[in-house]
């Protein structure tokens, strides 16, 4: 049989993360490898009260079609956590989607034609690259440092794309890299993109996540001329296996938003919005997340110290203020995905994600993710002291 397929399938293709992972259903394997939240702080007791409430035939609503763009509870709810971190909006300003990537697919979607440049950091979330490669982009990569999008750099860049569509950034404890942007770099994102008139695409999963520091403003926040689309989720916070997040826009692109997601879904699972609703009208998400934040600080803090007793000197590491993920830098030459194939998988059975796909333009790949946020004390020590253990056997 032949079938000719559209030519955007030539940028679909199976990740290197999922063929080098494909041992990772092996219970002896320990996976710093996806960025998932600790299954045993899911509300549990909480939810399943609240999915028993609604299982009886006086709401059978909960199992019917709804709006397209989400229940008008939920989306009120939203709203009002979202004000309460300064981004003035109402439920019309809230689309539910399926969690942040679908977001991160609908603003491809939106904006951008087969050629358009999408600005990302330099390195970026492996998971919007997927979610972008159907619209056939090109990319323009900026620089990150310390202080996240080095946006000294990020000027250049569109002066020199002038054909670029979208910017898109993780500016809270960045994926891959953990680290954020600062106050300056997002007033200066801001000014930028208003003054090439692109879309900003803001994805913040991880943003309720912080274990010290300050919080810094979203850039929806700051948007001066609605161009932000402001993107998170339930994910981290509450649950996975929900498929709940929200887009926050400006009315005429979070229209088109929803035509696009009508067009693609046609709604998100109304059980789990009304669930998701009523857990949030019934119990105190905050203090949910507050009795989170401390179990990841731990976690985080265990792998930093483990890493800097057991890593060779010439291995660097971020120390983010939060979020899930480390990022390692190996010296020049190393390639971390022949490493774990060859040595780390087969030997000590640990995996992490290698740090080649998470660059859009030209792959480096002396580096790695590793999130510490679903692995067990033990495993995570055990984990990490072996990757240091075999990092002095590394090619030369």
């Amino acid at each position: 049989m032949t079938i000719r397929y559209a030519r955007r399938m030539s940028r679909v293709h199976p990740s290197a993360i999922r063929e080098l992972l494909r041992l990772g259903g092996d219970p002896d394997i320990i996976s710093f490898g996806g960025g998932y939240p600790d299954p045993a702080l899911f509300p549990v007791t909480e939810l399943h009260e609240v999915y028993a409430r609604l299982l009886v035939p006086e709401h059978a609503a909960a199992l019917q079609y709804t709006a397209s763009n989400g229940l008008p509870r939920l989306r009120a709810q939203v709203a009002d956590r979202l004000t309460r971190d300064g981004i003035s909006c109402t439920a019309e300003d809230v689309l539910i989607i399926q969690g942040g990537q679908q977001g991160l697919d609908l603003a491809a979607k939106l904006v951008v034609n087969a050629g358009d440049v999408i600005v990302t950091e330099n390195p970026t979330f492996l998971g919007a690259l997927i979610a972008f490669a159907p619209t056939e982009p090109r990319y323009a990569a900026v620089r990150t440092d310390a202080d996240g999008m080095d946006t000294d750099h990020l000027e250049e860049v569109l002066a020199g794309h002038k054909d670029a569509k979208m910017i898109y950034t993780v500016p809270d404890f960045q994926n891959p890299t953990g680290i954020t942007m600062s106050l300056d770099r997002r007033h200066r994102l801001i000014e930028l993109a208003n003054v090439y008139g692109l879309l900003v695409v803001e994805d913040t999963p991880y943003r309720p996540l912080r274990y010290e520091g300050t919080s810094q403003p979203t850039l929806k926040s700051l948007d001066t001329e609605g161009r932000v689309l402001h993107l998170g989720s339930f994910s981290k916070i509450l649950a996975p296996g929900l498929r709940l997040g929200w887009a926050v826009a400006s009315p005429d692109i979070l229209e088109r938003l929803a035509l696009l997601k009508l067009a693609a879904d046609t709604q998100n699972s109304t059980l789990n919005m009304a669930a998701t609703s009523d857990y949030l009208s019934r119990y105190d998400i905050d203090a949910h997340i507050a009795r989170a934040v401390p179990v990841y600080r731990h976690k985080r803090d265990l792998m930093l110290a483990t890493m800097a007793e057991r890593f060779p000197d010439d291995v660097q590491f971020t120390e983010p203020d939060g979020g899930l993920f480390v990022w390692l830098t190996f010296p020049a030459g190393f390639d971390a995905t022949e490493f774990m194939a060859d040595t780390l998988l087969p030997e000590a059975k640990v995996a992490y994600v290698p740090g080649a796909t998470f660059f859009p333009v030209e792959q480096e790949p002396n580096h790695a993710r590793l999130s510490f946020s679903g692995v067990p004390d033990e495993r995570l020590v055990r984990g990490i002291t072996e990757l240091g253990r075999l990092l002095p056997r590394r090619p030369t």
